[in-house]
C-alpha cells in the first residue's frame, strides 16, 4: 500500500493587525501624556526670571485660583482640608516632600500665606512658588 505525501501549506500569522494596534497605542499614549496637568484650574502665573526647581521624588502641587479655591493635585479642598493631607503627607513624608504652589496673580497674598503656613506646620519645610519664565 502506497500511501501519498501531502504537501502541507505552512500557516502564517498576518502581523499587520498587531502593529497597528502597537502603533495606536503609542500614539495613544504619546498624546495622553503631553495634556496638561491641571486642565480644568485656570491660573495665571505671575511672570519670573528666577531659575527653575528641579523636581523631587514626592512634589505635591497646590492651585490656588483667582477666586480663593484651593486644590490639591486637582482635588478642591477647602484649607482646613489641605491642612490634614499636608498633616498625613508631612507624617509620611515629611523633609522630601516639594510643595509647590500654583497661585493667580490675582490671589490675595493672605491666602498663599495660608497655604504656606499650613504647610511649614505640617513639617513640609520645602516650599517653591510656580512662576512662568519672563519673556525678556
Amino acid at each position: 500500500m502506497r500511501f501519498q505525501n501531502r504537501s502541507r501549506d505552512d500557516v502564517q500569522l498576518d502581523m499587520t493587525p498587531l502593529v497597528d494596534v502597537v502603533f495606536l497605542l503609542l500614539i495613544f499614549f504619546m498624546l495622553s501624556t503631553s495634556l496638561s496637568v491641571n486642565p480644568g484650574i485656570k491660573i495665571d502665573l505671575p511672570k519670573s526670571s528666577a531659575e527653575q526647581i528641579k523636581k523631587k521624588k514626592t512634589t505635591l502641587r497646590v492651585a490656588v485660583e483667582a477666586g480663593g479655591r484651593i486644590y490639591l493635585e486637582g482635588k478642591k479642598l477647602s484649607l482646613p482640608q489641605l491642612r490634614e493631607k499636608f498633616q498625613t503627607v508631612g507624617k509620611d513624608h515629611g523633609d522630601d516632600t516639594l510643595v509647590v504652589i500654583e497661585a493667580d496673580k490675582k490671589v490675595y497674598h493672605g491666602l498663599v500665606v495660608k497655604v504656606m503656613d499650613a504647610a511649614k506646620s505640617a513639617g513640609l519645610n520645602k516650599l517653591a512658588i510656580a512662576t512662568e519664565p519672563n519673556e525678556e
